[in-house]
């Protein structure tokens, strides 16, 4: 490559791609394009998720700063306080709104958790998910699995490697329990088939990545 990306970096893909180096490099653009056919969805499924896990809590609590009440171990309330800090070097306002959108796909995939069984997903955080009727943890292990799929695409990270056509239906199928409509919308727009129908050509040279 241009020198560009280290060589431990580069390696995985030589490695997948058993050492041929112009195979590697292609390979490496389709996992650009494919992250970033798998961004869009990903950010309408973590903002609706947690603005409806917000909706159920504060409605639960009776008020929209539902942290300050809300049973939460040590650890999950120092992610809040890190979102509110975040806030005010932001110069934001610091309101619950400002606060929800510091807080990571991963705090509200924690709120599933066994420790919160009682205290949350009973009372509250099931409501979010309507289109669930199913067990917590269940629910709990496919959504931490998006939020570990989502954390290496924001990081650059390779997911060529992964059953990707098995995340994107997970990821539509939780987004359906979250909000139906939304899913249905989404879909409409999403170029990931595409994409992943692409990848032998891309490989192969035949096709050029878009990003």
């Amino acid at each position: 490559m241009s020198g560009a990306f280290s060589a431990p970096r580069f390696d995985t893909y030589l490695r997948a791609a058993r050492g041929d180096a112009l195979r590697a490099t292609r390979l490496y653009w389709w996992n650009i394009e494919v992250s970033g056919a798998l961004f869009g969805p990903f950010h309408c499924l973590e903002v609706a998720l947690r603005n409806a896990v917000h909706r159920e809590l504060t409605a639960h609590h009776g008020r929209a700063d539902w942290w300050r009440v809300a049973p939460l171990t040590d650890d999950t309330l120092r992610k809040v306080e890190q979102a509110r800090a975040q806030c005010r070097r932001n110069r934001s306002a610091g309101t619950p709104d400002d606060v929800v959108a510091e807080l990571s796909f991963g705090f509200w995939a924690s709120l599933l958790t066994r420790r919160y069984d009682r205290t949350c997903w009973v009372p509250a955080v099931r409501k979010a998910f309507p289109g669930y009727s199913g067990r917590r943890d269940t629910l709990y292990d496919q959504l931490w699995s998006l939020v570990l799929l989502r954390n290496r695409i924001m990081h650059h990270e390779p997911v060529h490697a992964r059953d990707l056509a098995a995340d994107h239906t997970k990821l539509y199928r939780i987004m359906g329990y979250v909000n139906e409509v939304l899913a249905k919308e989404v879909r409409s727009m999403d170029r990931f088939p595409e994409v992943l129908a692409a990848k032998g050509a891309v490989l192969s040279g035949r096709h050029s990545p878009r990003f």
